[in-house]
């Protein structure tokens, strides 16, 4: 697989499954191509291949059936591909970015009128589009030859017959370019087979109404079809168009996708924030609600981290840019859902093998219906060759193969607008069947950095301990100095100054501070420096059974007090937890933290916990499961649990915006709530649900005209109504999925 390329296209004017089947047909048959997938949601094709493919041939035969191409990234090498979609970066961002900008290009190579589909810009109103255009004429000309036909009825066949061509003529020279790249029963076959036969049996009216509201059919789907797309697009529209860069000659605005990496820019009160980034100067509430769903505005300052397109509150700010534009956190949100959306769900595969044989299937039994009954029942050939149209049209597959892509598109782009990205449909449809999912502590159920839990006054008032402590710690970098510097701002605590500061390898740190000789350190070393009594022992101890790592503060040889720092569970941490367990989903920990650590934490969140384990014990625990079996989740940082997540049957990094490890796991968290965790599961269940609905209202909607095509209650008209209406109900059923998340 190390020789195989693959190179990503963006395609224009696809807006139903028959798009993605007739260019995958295509593109599969060309010389060199081992692998083609193709997304109707996000508007791409994927190819694989192995190098010796004439990739402007790949796109020209793609703009013969009538779409527009232009390359969206960078050819890489696509070895591990059955991993998932990769987001390397530095492979294909700028590229991808360049597809974004251009895509919407016309293309001299498109053929203009090989496919009724707008296949242009899908941008503005749906009546400037060539499907617009081209239905409200196929309507015009069939409402002005009902006007010629009732005045002048002698010609009125001839009138219906013109209608039906302004129509027709478009669909059938699509129809004969699918044929020839290797899609002969297309639904556009069918539906030019359905009215050249009608106007055969002389149902001149009906095959130009049929055509109208076939059209009519595919408007519907477009617009639709859009909706999902430009769900997820849309959110490259919350990045800022323009900067204020910060340079010698003062601030001056520039375009945001001209920021480099390492730029300082100024963010104004109430401006978005056109970059990711961290604060060098001020602080302000940071409305994330855009990006994260998180409906309360959270502080920030100095240090902190903030993304692009969410809006700064009260202050202004000053931010160092760490990522480029096509490579800031929305534009890698966007990359990834797009490229999971090209990788089919089991459901969707099995779908689309079944309706290869479901097509030529219906041509045969509507072929059955039009000719038995007259040749060995005596039946009226116009009568039976009509009905056989009818089954013809009913028999389309188009609701059938959109109940699947339709659903999954809308839930990855509903996840990903709450930070749940999933790298495709397969995943998706993993999530729902978890039965255990076993989590890493420390920056998954904690928030990964240790925090002042108790302050413990002995000589000294507990505000002196800390002050005295703070002061000691100024200037240090170590985890648990921040939490205790961190507390004292928090406080509103003023610092001395500390001089002749000393670090004692392994004990603790000491200072003079106002004269005063000051310690802080490990309780054993604090030993050996005062005299520690059993009352503070055996409060040292109740400490550290809570998991809670104890400082002691001594004062000129004298024991002033204690300081408890720990880990602290995440605020959701407890609530999400229960959610999955409401579900009857087992939940345990598996960490290489202490066992007293991780039982107290264990004890709070109320989780089975398995301490002290190497990465390999995690990877066994999660094989045993699997042999119980349990349907295993992992959620890590993605990096060193990268063997557990490999063994599971879903690996999810629970990350921090760029900094998630999306490339190791199957999924991600990027906002570090455990309750998504429910919501993913959630999710996946309510999207396998809406597959099914779909499923049998393309299949129920059939079957019942069908029956009433055949008995002669329904003719032509139901019969396109039949499969034009059950493709939008399926449609607008899925896009019910893009409603947000709520959590």
């Amino acid at each position: 697989m190390t020789d195989v390329k693959e190179t990503r296209f963006r395609v224009e004017g696809m807006d139903c499954a028959s798009c993605a089947s007739k260019i995958d047909t295509a593109v599969r048959r060309m010389p060199g191509v081992s692998d083609v997938s193709v997304s109707v949601t996000a508007g791409t094709m994927r190819v694989e291949h192995d190098g010796t493919s004439d990739l402007k041939a790949i796109q020209r035969k793609v703009s013969g059936l009538g779409y527009t191409v232009t390359p969206g990234a960078a050819e890489k090498q696509a070895g591990n591909h059955e991993h998932g979609p990769s987001c390397n970066h530095d492979d294909h961002a700028h590229d991808d970015h360049a597809g974004h900008d251009h895509a919407h290009e016309p293309k001299a190579a498109a053929i203009e009128g090989l496919h009724g589909h707008d296949h242009g810009p899908s941008e503005g109103p749906w009546w400037k589009g060539r499907k617009g255009r081209l239905t409200i004429l196929a309507g015009a000309a069939l409402v002005i030859a009902y006007g010629i036909g009732h005045l002048f009825p002698a010609i009125a066949t001839y009138a219906f017959i013109v209608a039906m061509a302004v129509g027709l003529v478009p669909i059938a020279r699509r129809a004969i370019m699918a044929a020839l790249a290797g899609t002969p029963f297309s639904i556009e076959m069918l539906m030019t087979i359905a009215a050249v036969g009608a106007v055969i049996i002389n149902a001149t009216e009906e095959a130009a109404a049929v055509v109208f509201l076939f059209l009519v059919g595919e408007l519907l789907e477009g617009v639709a079809a859009g909706k999902a797309r430009d769900s997820i697009r849309s959110l490259s529209a919350l990045v800022p168009k323009t900067a204020l860069l910060e340079g010698e000659g003062g601030t001056r605005e520039v375009p945001a996708e001209s920021l480099a990496v390492g730029a300082v820019i100024l963010v104004r009160p109430g401006d978005r924030i056109s970059a990711d980034g961290t604060i060098v100067e001020g602080e302000s509430a940071i409305d994330e609600a855009p990006v994260t769903g998180e409906s309360t505005p959270v502080r920030k300052e100095t240090g902190d981290t903030v993304f692009a397109g969410t809006v700064n509150g009260d202050a202004a700010l000053r931010i160092r840019v760490t990522a480029a534009a096509a490579d800031n956190t929305i534009a890698r949100v966007i990359k990834l859902v797009e490229e999971a959306q090209e990788s089919k769900a089991p459901t969707e595969r099995f779908i689309d093998r079944f309706s290869k044989y479901y097509t030529p299937g219906v041509v045969a039994v509507a072929a059955l219906v039009a000719i038995i009954p007259p040749l060995l029942l005596g039946g009226v050939w116009s009568e039976w060759v009509y009905k056989g149209l009818a089954v013809l049209l009913i028999g389309c597959p188009c609701a059938l193969v959109i109940s699947t892509p339709a659903a999954i598109a809308a839930a990855l782009s509903a996840g990903a607008r709450r930070g749940l990205l999933m790298k495709g449909g397969a995943v998706l449809e993993g999530l729902g069947k978890l039965t255990a999912i076993a989590f890493d502590k420390t920056g998954t159920l904690t928030e990964g950095k240790p925090v002042v839990t108790d302050v413990v006054a002995f000589a000294q008032p507990a505000e002196e301990v800390l002050r005295l402590a703070a002061a000691l710690e100024a200037g240090s970098s170590h985890p648990l100095a921040l939490a205790i510097l961190g507390r004292g701002a928090e406080d509103g605590i003023a610092l001395p100054t500390a001089s002749s500061s000393r670090a004692l390898g392994g004990k603790g740190v000491t200072a003079t501070v106002e004269g005063k000789g000051i310690f802080l350190g490990s309780p054993k070393a604090a030993a050996e420096r005062a005299s520690i009594s059993e009352e503070v022992k055996a409060a040292t101890t109740a400490l550290n059974d809570d998991g809670k790592t104890v400082s002691m503060l001594i004062v000129d040889g004298v024991l002033a007090g204690a300081i408890a720092m720990r880990d602290e569970p995440r605020a959701d941490a407890a609530a999400g937890l229960k959610t999955l367990r409401d579900a009857g989903i087992k939940t345990i920990m598996l960490t290489g933290d202490n066992a007293r650590t991780a039982k107290a934490v264990g004890a709070e969140l109320g989780i089975e916990v398995r301490a002290e384990l190497m990465p390999e014990d995690k990877q066994r625990i999660v094989g045993e499961l699997q042999r119980e079996g349990f349907v295993v989740g992992k959620i890590g940082d993605g990096i060193n649990d990268a063997p557990a997540l490999a063994a599971a049957n879903v690996g999810i990094a629970m990350g921090g915006g760029t900094d998630v490890a999306l490339e190791t796991a199957d999924a991600a968290i990027l906002h570090g709530r455990v309750g998504d965790v429910a919501l993913m599961t959630d999710l996946s269940k309510r999207t396998m649900r809406n597959i099914t609905q779909n499923i049998v209202i393309a299949l129920g909607l059939k079957g019942v005209f069908l029956v009433t095509t055949i008995v002669g209650i329904t003719g032509l008209w139901p019969a396109i109504l039949a499969d034009t209406g059950a493709t939008v109900l399926v449609t607008l059923n899925a896009l019910r999925l893009l409603r947000p998340i709520k959590g």
